[in-house]
C-alpha cells in the first residue's frame, strides 16, 4: 500500500515534465499507474478474504504521541480502491481525448489528478484517524484545484472556493470529533476502536464518544454534500467533465459515505447517529431529486441526480443492519459505475456538439447510436431497470427498508415511503437527462454533431459493459461484500436468539414487495416524465430565495460585512493603538491569573547571582540602552540603542555559562541590527509625530505594567515547578543518544529536530514573504540571467529595463577588472566615488574567507563546541553583509552564484532528506546514526548524520540573510537609483565602453552605475 501511494505521488510529480514531451498523450502513461494499482488490488484479494481478513502495513512515526503510518486493507477498503483505482483509471484514459492539443497546464491538471487518484486510495485504506484526516483534507485541497483549472472564468474559481469552504469547515469539525474518539478510546487506530466500540457506545464516556461521533458525521455529510451543504456539488460542476466524472461520481463524495459505512458497525447505535444519517439522508434525496427535474443542462441533471444518490446511499449504509451494509455497498458501486459513465457521456456530448441545454439538443442518438446505447445502460442502472446493476442494488436496497418498516416503528414506515418517492424522482430525471441529450425535439433544429472516436468513447463504455456485466452476474460483488456485512450480524439482545445475517444479491429474488415496489416507481416515474409540462410549470411557482446555494451567499456577505465592520474599527492604521491593544492584553490576563490563583512568591530569590559581580553592571547597561531608546530623537541612536539592550542580553547569558546562546544572541542582533539600517534609508531621520501629553503617561503605564508582570509571571512559573525537569536528562541523551557534547547544538538537530525544522521552515516562509512584499514579481535574481548576454551585447540593452541597465553595468564594471592587477570586489567599481570605503574594501578583503572558513569550522565544530549550522550561518551572513557594504549590490550578486530562493529551498530540503532517510531504511523519522571511522591523517573520526541536519540549517540560514540584503539591501539601492537618475540614450553605453578604457589599460575615471548607464557620471 505504501509503494502503491509512493509511486503515485511520485509520477504525479514528474507528470509535468511528461506532458512537455507527450502532450495530451501523457494521459495514457498516467493512466497506467492506477491500472498498475488495480491489478495489484486484484491480486491481494487472497490475502483480504482469507486469515486474518485484512492486510496491514503499519511503519511507526512519532511513538509517544502514537502518530503512525498504519495502512489497512479490508474488505471495505479493497471494495472501494476497486471505484477509486479502476475508474480513475479509465477516467485518465478519457482525458487524453477529451483535451484538446491546444490546451493550456494539462500537466498540472494531469498531476492533480493522479494525485487526487492517490490521496483518494490512501484514506480508504489509513488505519489511524489523524492519518485518514490528512489524506482527506489532501483530497479537499486537489478538488479545489481540480475545480478551479478555467482559472479564467469566475464561476470556476467561485465554485472552487466554495467547495473549500464548506468542505474545509465540515473537516475541521471532523477533526475535532476525531481527536474526541481517538482520547476516549485510547487509540487512534481506527481498527482497534472498531473493536472497542460496543464498550465506548456504553461505557462513562458514552457522551463525549456521542460528540464526537455527531462531529465526525458533519465532516461527512459536507464531504458527500448532504442537506444542508448540498449546494456546493452542483457548483462544482463548472470543473471539467472528466474532474466530474471522477471526483464527483466514483471518488471525493463518496468518502462521506466510506466514513459513514466505516463506522457504522460500532457505532450506528449512538444517541444521534439515525437522527442525522436518515433524516438528512431521507431530505438530501428528496431534494436532490426534485432539482434534478428543473434542470436544462444535463450536467447539472447529472449534478442534482448525484446530491439525491448520496442523501440515498447514506440512509443504506448508515442504518446498521446486515442486509443494508450490504445492499448499501452494492449500490455505492452500481452507482460509481452508471453515474461515471453518464458524466464522461455528457463530456463528449459537449466536446462533440459544443452545448449541453436539453432545449438545444436534438437527434443526438441518430447522430451518434453507439453513444446513445452506452448512455441509455447507463441512465437504466441508475433508474434501476432490471438486468442492470443499478436494479441488483436497488432491489437490495428495498428489501433492507422493507424488512426495517415491518419490524419497526412509523418513523420507519415514514423513511420507507420517503425512499419509494426519492426513486420515482431518479426514474422521472433519467428519463429527462436521455430525452433531453438524446431525444429529437419538435421544433428544434438537429444539432450539429461530430462522429465519436472509438478511444473517446472507450471509458464510459467500459464501465456500461461493467454494470451489464454486474447486473447478470452478481455474484462476485456479493462475495465482496458479505464479509463487511458479517459485521453489523451481531446477536439479539435476549439470550438464545441467533444472530441476524445479511440476504444476498442477485438478480431476481421472486416475487416480493421490494420487486412490488419498483414496479411502482416505474410506473409513478413515467407519468412524471409523460407530464413533465405541469411538472415544470408547479415548479415554477416555487419561490427563487428557497435555495441553499443563496442562503450561503448571503451567509459569506454577512461574514463579509461583519469583518469589514471589525477591521475598521480596530485596524485604524494607528501602531500606538495596536501595542497597547496587545501588551495590554498580555499583561492584564497573566495578571489575572495570577491574582486569583493567589499562590505566594518562592522564598528563594535573589537579585543577582553572587558568583558574577559584572550581572548588576550588564543589567544597568541594559536599563540604560532601553530608555535611550525611548528617549532618542532618531532613528538610527533608537535602533542603535536598541542593539545595545541585545548585546547586553548575550553578555547575561555569557556571564550565566551559555556560550552557545552567547554567540547566537550576538549574531542574530548584528544581522537585525544591519537590516534595520538598510530599512531605515527609506525612513526619515528623526522621529516625529511622537504621541505625547496623557497618552504618554499611558504608554509610561502600560510599558511598566508589561514589564513587571513578565517578570513575575517568570518568577512564578519557575517557583511553580513541581515535577524534575526533563532537561536534566539532555546531557546523557546528548552523549549517548546524539553523540554530541554540545547539549544545546544536539538538541536542536537531535532531540528536538521536529521543533527545529518548524523553526527553519517559518524562517524560510517569512523570508518569501519579505521577498514577495518587495519584489512583488521575483526574487530580484534577473541580474543572474540576463548578465551572461550583457557581455557581448550591453550596447543592445534597453536603458529602460532595469534588469538590463544592471548587466550593462555589472559586465562594464567586469571589463575594467579585466585590466587590474586585483579584481576581487569587482563590482565595487560600479559604485559612485562618494559611496566608496577604500578602508572598508581593504578590510573586506583580508576579513571575507577568514569569516566564510570561520562560520564552517562553527557548522562542523557546533556538535561538541559551541557553535552550529544556526551561528554558523549567521557569520557567514554575516561575511556577505559586510562584502555587500563594500561593493555594493553587484558585489553582492557576484559574491552568491545561487538566488536566495534556492538556498532556502536546497536548505529545507537537505533538513527534511535528513529526516526521511532514516524511515526509508527502517528507522524514525529523524532518527541519527553515528559512524566512527579511521582515516589516514586524520586519525578516529566520529561523524553523526544529524550534521547534515545542521548543515540544512547552516543553508537556510544563508538563504535568509542573503533575501534580507537583496530585500532591504539591493532593491532600495535599485529604487533609489531609478528616482535619482533620468533614462540615458541607448547609444550611451556603447560610447562608454568605446572610450572609457585609456590605452594603458587602466581606468580613466571611478564608473558609477549613474555614469555608466543613466549619464550622470
Amino acid at each position: 500500500m505504501i509503494t502503491v501511494l509512493a509511486v503515485q505521488f511520485t509520477v504525479a510529480a514528474v507528470a509535468p515534465l511528461l506532458f512537455r514531451l507527450w502532450g495530451r498523450n501523457a494521459f495514457y502513461a498516467l493512466a497506467a499507474v492506477p491500472a498498475a494499482s488495480f491489478i495489484w488490488l486484484l491480486f491481494q484479494h487472497g490475502a483480504v478474504y482469507s486469515g486474518s481478513g485484512a492486510v496491514t502495513e503499519l511503519i511507526p512515526w512519532i511513538p509517544g504521541l502514537k502518530l503512525e503510518f498504519a495502512f489497512r486493507l479490508d474488505p471495505l477498503a479493497w471494495v472501494m480502491s476497486l471505484l477509486v483505482l479502476g475508474v480513475g483509471a479509465l477516467v485518465l484514459v478519457y482525458c487524453a481525448r477529451y483535451f484538446s492539443k491546444k490546451d493550456q497546464d494539462l500537466g498540472g491538471f494531469g498531476a492533480q489528478l493522479l494525485a487526487f487518484a492517490g490521496a483518494m486510495f490512501g484514506l480508504v485504506v489509513a488505519d489511524d484517524l489523524l492519518l485518514l484526516f490528512i489524506f482527506w483534507e489532501l483530497t479537499t485541497i486537489l478538488s479545489y484545484l481540480l475545480i478551479g483549472f478555467a482559472r479564467t472564468r469566475l464561476a470556476a474559481r467561485r465554485s472552487a472556493l466554495q467547495a473549500l469552504m464548506v468542505t474545509t469547515a465540515g473537516g475541521l469539525a471532523m477533526l475535532v470529533g476525531l481527536i474526541m474518539l481517538g482520547y476516549s478510546a485510547g487509540t487512534y487506530r481506527i481498527s482497534a476502536i472498531m473493536v472497542q466500540a460496543p464498550t465506548l457506545v456504553t461505557g462513562p464516556d458514552s457522551g463525549i464518544v456521542a460528540a464526537a461521533v455527531v462531529l465526525i458525521l458533519v465532516g461527512a455529510i459536507s464531504k458527500s454534500a448532504l442537506v444542508p451543504f448540498h449546494f456546493w456539488l452542483p457548483g462544482a460542476m463548472a470543473a471539467p467533465t472528466p474532474v466530474s466524472a471522477y471526483l464527483h461520481a466514483a471518488a471525493m463524495v463518496k468518502a462521506g459515505i466510506y466514513l459513514v459505512a466505516r463506522l457504522a458497525p460500532g457505532f450506528s447505535e449512538t444517541a444521534y447517529w439515525q437522527a442525522i444519517v436518515l433524516g438528512l439522508g431521507l431530505a438530501t434525496m428528496l431534494v436532490g431529486g426534485y432539482r434534478a427535474l428543473r434542470q436544462t443542462d444535463i450536467k447539472l441533471i447529472l449534478a442534482y441526480g448525484t446530491v439525491s444518490q448520496l442523501g440515498f446511499l447514506t440512509m443504506v449504509v448508515g442504518l446498521g443492519t446486515p442486509d443494508a451494509a450490504l445492499a448499501g455497498l452494492a449500490m455505492l458501486l452500481a452507482h460509481g459505475l452508471f453515474k461515471a459513465t453518464l458524466f464522461l457521456v455528457v463530456g463528449i456530448i459537449d466536446h462533440q456538439s459544443g452545448t449541453r441545454d436539453v432545449r438545444q439538443l436534438s437527434g443526438v442518438f441518430r447522430s451518434s447510436r453507439a453513444l446513445g446505447i452506452v448512455a441509455g445502460i447507463g441512465a437504466a442502472s441508475m433508474a434501476g431497470v432490471p438486468l442492470l446493476a443499478g436494479f441488483v442494488a436497488k432491489e437490495s436496497v428495498l428489501e433492507a427498508f422493507v424488512h426495517h418498516a415491518s419490524a419497526g416503528d412509523a418513523w420507519s414506515t415514514v423513511v420507507l415511503v420517503g425512499i419509494v418517492l426519492g426513486s420515482v424522482l431518479t426514474f422521472a430525471y433519467s428519463a429527462r437527462f436521455m430525452w433531453g441529450a438524446f431525444a429529437v425535439k419538435p421544433g428544434v433544429e438537429p444539432t450539429p454533431f461530430k462522429a465519436v472516436r472509438p478511444s473517446f468513447l472507450a471509458a464510459p463504455a467500459v464501465l456500461s459493459l461493467l454494470t451489464i456485466v454486474y447486473g447478470m452476474w452478481p455474484a462476485p460483488v456479493d462475495a465482496w461484500i458479505q464479509p463487511y456485512a458479517a459485521l453489523f450480524a451481531f446477536p439479539a439482545p435476549d439470550a438464545g436468539t441467533p444472530a441476524e445475517q445479511a440476504g444476498h444479491l442477485a438478480l431476481w429474488h421472486g416475487l416480493t414487495p421490494a420487486l412490488g415496489l419498483t414496479a411502482l416507481t416505474f410506473a409513478l416515474g413515467f407519468v412524471m416524465h409523460y407530464g413533465r409540462t405541469l411538472v415544470e410549470r408547479a415548479q415554477s411557482r416555487v419561490p427563487g430565495w428557497i435555495d441553499g446555494d443563496r442562503f450561503y451567499q448571503l451567509s459569506i456577505g454577512a461574514l463579509d460585512d461583519v469583518a469589514v465592520w471589525i477591521t475598521g474599527r480596530t485596524q485604524r492604521g494607528s501602531l500606538y493603538f495596536y501595542l497597547s491593544v496587545i501588551l495590554s492584553m498580555a499583561f492584564a490576563l497573566p495578571l489575572t491569573t495570577m491574582l486569583l490563583a493567589g499562590k505566594p512568591l518562592p522564598t528563594n530569590l535573589y537579585f543577582s547571582d553572587p558568583f558574577s559581580p559584572l550581572q548588576p553592571v550588564v543589567g544597568a547597561g541594559i536599563v540604560i540602552g532601553a530608555l535611550a531608546a525611548v528617549k532618542a530623537n532618531r532613528r538610527f541612536l533608537a535602533v542603535l540603542m536598541v542593539s545595545v539592550t541585545g548585546y547586553g542580553i548575550a553578555l547575561m547569558f555569557a556571564l550565566q555559562g551559555a556560550p552557545d546562546l552567547a554567540l547566537t544572541q550576538m549574531l542574530v542582533e548584528t544581522i537585525i541590527l544591519v537590516a534595520f539600517v538598510l530599512a531605515m534609508r527609506s525612513l526619515p531621520a528623526e522621529l516625529r509625530d511622537r504621541t505625547g501629553g496623557r497618552y504618554r503617561v499611558v504608554r509610561v503605564i502600560i510599558g511598566a505594567a508589561f514589564g513587571i508582570t513578565m517578570v513575575f509571571a517568570a518568577i512564578y512559573a519557575m517557583g511553580a515547578r513541581v515535577a524534575a525537569p526533563v532537561s536534566l536528562e539532555f546531557p546523557r541523551l546528548a552523549y549517548e543518544g546524539g553523540g554530541g557534547l554540545n547539549i544545546v547544538n544536539v538538541t536542536l538537530v537531535d532531540i528536538r529536530a521536529w521543533d527545529t525544522f518548524g523553526e527553519i521552515s517559518v524562517l524560510a516562509l517569512a523570508a518569501t514573504g519579505v521577498a514577495s512584499l518587495i519584489f512583488v514579481r521575483g526574487r530580484g535574481d534577473r541580474l543572474r540571467a540576463s548578465s551572461t548576454i550583457a557581455e557581448g551585447s550591453v550596447g543592445r540593452q534597453s536603458a529602460g529595463d532595469p534588469g538590463s541597465r544592471e548587466a550593462a553595468s555589472l559586465a562594464i564594471s567586469r571589463k575594467f577588472a579585466a585590466s587590474a592587477r586585483d579584481a576581487w570586489i569587482v563590482a565595487g567599481r560600479t559604485l559612485a566615488p562618494e559611496r566608496r570605503s577604500i578602508i572598508f574594501e581593504v578590510v573586506t578583503r583580508l576579513i571575507f574567507h577568514s569569516l566564510i572558513i570561520f562560520s564552517l569550522y562553527l557548522l562542523l565544530a557546533g556538535h561538541n563546541l559551541p557553535g552550529g549550522g544556526f551561528a554558523g550561518g549567521l557569520t557567514a551572513g554575516l561575511a556577505l553583509t559586510i562584502r555587500y557594504l563594500a561593493g555594493g549590490r553587484f558585489e553582492l550578486r557576484e559574491a552568491t552564484p545561487m538566488g536566495a530562493g534556492t538556498l532556502l529551498g536546497i536548505g529545507l530540503a537537505t533538513a527534511a532528506a535528513s529526516g526521511v532517510v532514516p524511515l526509508l531504511l527502517g528507522g524514525q523519522v529523524f532518527q541519527s546514526a553515528i559512524i566512527e571511522l579511521w582515516l589516514p591523517v586524520f586519525g578516529d573520526i566520529k561523524f553523526v548524520t544529524s550534521t547534515i541536519f545542521d548543515i540544512g540549517v547552516y543553508i537556510v540560514v544563508v538563504g535568509l540573510v542573503l533575501d534580507v540584503l537583496r530585500s532591504l539591501g539591493s532593491e532600495i539601492d535599485e529604487h533609489f537609483d531609478e528616482h535619482q537618475a533620468e533614462p540615458a540614450p541607448d547609444s550611451l553605453v556603447e560610447d562608454v565602453m568605446a572610450g572609457a578604457v585609456s590605452a594603458d589599460g587602466h581606468e580613466p575615471m571611478a564608473l558609477s552605475t549613474e555614469s555608466t548607464v543613466k549619464g550622470q557620471g
